[in-house]
């Protein structure tokens, strides 16, 4: 008898829920106050991410040139994410000249990371 109660509440509650969910149309996403800074320290993100991916690659297949090397890329990778931090922070604030300062300089350490983890080992 509980066994069929509870289908039944369920049933009743996923009908109600399941509509409203297929009324209610796709979620609207947040619009940022500065969208262009914003954009651009996303893309920013990707970029990091995608050094990184490259790093991790070479260094779990043994690739890296060396251990300096490896810790210099390292470096480089953490900066870059402490400057997206930061550039985050001015978007939020809708400074763009520091945004586009601060990305500058990301794209600087993510193109050092990125050639440190192509360099071939000798």
């Amino acid at each position: 008898m509980r066994c069929r109660r509870f289908l039944v509440v369920g049933t009743i509650l996923i009908a109600l829920f399941g509509s409203s969910a297929s009324v209610a149309g796709p979620i609207d996403s947040i619009v940022h106050p500065h969208q262009e800074s914003a954009r651009a320290v996303h893309e920013a993100e990707h970029d990091v991410d995608h050094a990184w991916e490259l790093y991790h690659r070479a260094a779990l297949e043994g690739t890296v040139a060396s251990p300096k090397l490896q810790a210099e890329i390292e470096e480089h990778l953490h900066e870059a994410r402490t400057l997206i931090t930061q550039a985050q922070e001015a978007a939020e604030h809708g400074d763009k000249r520091r945004v586009e300062h601060l990305i500058k300089q990301v794209q600087l350490h993510t193109t050092q990371a990125i050639e440190g983890s192509k360099e071939p080992k000798k």
